[in-house]
């Protein structure tokens, strides 16, 4: 696992422009850096990062089976009970899934170990599948990469096919297509799976959430007043659970993605789950709820809310001190406690791997480094080859 320096392409805000890419800079900080890569070898993306992806998923969803179960465990997760009978029936019938992005901290010589699972809005989804494959293919044609080099990502042809699946497990031949406004980057991971959508023979409408009606008929409607059947939502399932209209959801009928059992995955009571059901597996840290006295505060922790994004409410656990790395606005529900154990560090940089998967199947990774500990919305996106 090396770090390279490279040119960057003299046009590829042009073409950011022309493809859509609107958010490769943030709050005039740069999000997408091409001005370096990350490079693997193919035992290393092979062994060290796509079979534990496939092993780790397998084992959430063991999770996901036990917890639906348990109405102990459902409270464990704060799931609230009016959405129980909602989630198991989810579960029992195999809503399909599209797709969830498993975070690893990995420095290309010790086992990956997962910090998280992205299972229900995870986003830098068109930077991986599409941005950053057209960088390797321009590359290489400019002779600035090896005509051998390769990249870790079938992400858009895995999600063009699962669409396809989709459409004939609910016999559709159209879906809705929903994030919040004024959310620049949201709109775009929309937008790319919308287009995804349309090459597997979907129509694909779009509404925001905000303009998501509730008729008479106890349906929801977008602004046209149609009915909205199908859809997939960037929106997460904790925020739509305790809102006002969650009690439409029984009787609105709609086929979710992600469906509504990913609620329990894209937990972060799933950490001290998966660490209870295989205890000291390789690719998994020591996790516990906070109040467990199993976990030792003398050690080194990392104490994380239940539910979060962008790693916000984050704080370090050591000989009784507690030391927040993160501001923001969650925590109410509870916190997790997991072992410390920091991310591998390139030229000042510390650098984190998404392993994405489309339904079960491992789809590509993605790379974004800081100089800080804390991954989080502004990380810098960079690309990565295998060679």
């Amino acid at each position: 696992m090396l770090r390279h320096r490279i040119a960057e392409r003299p046009d590829w805000k042009h073409q950011a422009a022309e493809y859509g890419f609107h958010f490769h800079t943030m709050y005039n900080e740069p999000y997408w850096d091409e001005s370096l890569y990350y490079q693997f070898s193919l035992n290393q993306i092979e062994n060290d990062l796509e079979t534990p992806t496939a092993e780790l998923h397998q084992m959430c969803l063991a999770v996901a089976e036990e917890v639906v179960h348990s109405e102990a465990l459902l409270t464990r997760f704060q799931i609230p009970s009016h959405c129980w009978d909602l989630i198991k029936t989810s579960w029992q019938q195999r809503d399909p899934s599209l797709y969830s992005r498993l975070d690893l901290v990995y420095d290309g010589k010790s086992p990956a170990k997962l910090l998280e699972n992205n299972a229900d809005t995870p986003t830098s989804l068109y930077e991986t599948g599409f941005w950053q494959w057209l960088w390797l293919e321009q590359q290489v044609e400019r002779g600035l990469l090896s005509r051998g080099a390769d990249q870790f990502n079938s992400l858009q042809e895995k999600l063009v096919h699962r669409f396809a699946d989709i459409a004939r497990w609910y016999n559709i031949d159209q879906m809705h297509f929903s994030c919040c406004q004024d959310t620049q980057e949201d709109r775009g991971t929309v937008q790319y799976l919308q287009d995804c959508a349309n090459a597997a023979g979907l129509s694909a409408d779009f509404v925001f959430i905000e303009d998501i009606g509730l008729a008479d008929t106890h349906v929801f409607t977008d602004l046209n007043n149609a009915p909205i059947t199908d859809c997939f939502k960037l929106y997460p399932w904790e925020f739509m659970l305790r809102e006002e209209f969650a009690e439409a959801l029984p009787q609105a009928d709609v086929n979710w993605l992600e469906p509504m059992w990913k609620s329990v995955l894209s937990n972060k009571a799933l950490l001290p789950q998966l660490w209870k059901m295989f205890p000291n597996h390789p690719n998994l840290l020591p996790a516990f709820f906070a109040d467990d006295p199993k976990a030792s505060l003398t050690d080194k922790w990392v104490k994380k809310p239940l539910y979060s994004r962008e790693g916000a409410n984050i704080s370090l656990l050591e000989n009784n001190q507690e030391q927040a790395l993160s501001a923001g606005p969650y925590g109410e529900e509870g916190f997790i406690l997991q072992a410390f154990h920091p991310l591998p560090r390139f030229s000042r940089n510390y650098t984190l791997i998404g392993s994405w998967l489309v339904d079960n199947l491992p789809a590509g990774i993605s790379v974004r480094e800081d100089t800080s500990l804390i991954t989080q919305d502004l990380s810098r996106f960079v690309p990565h080859i295998i060679l």
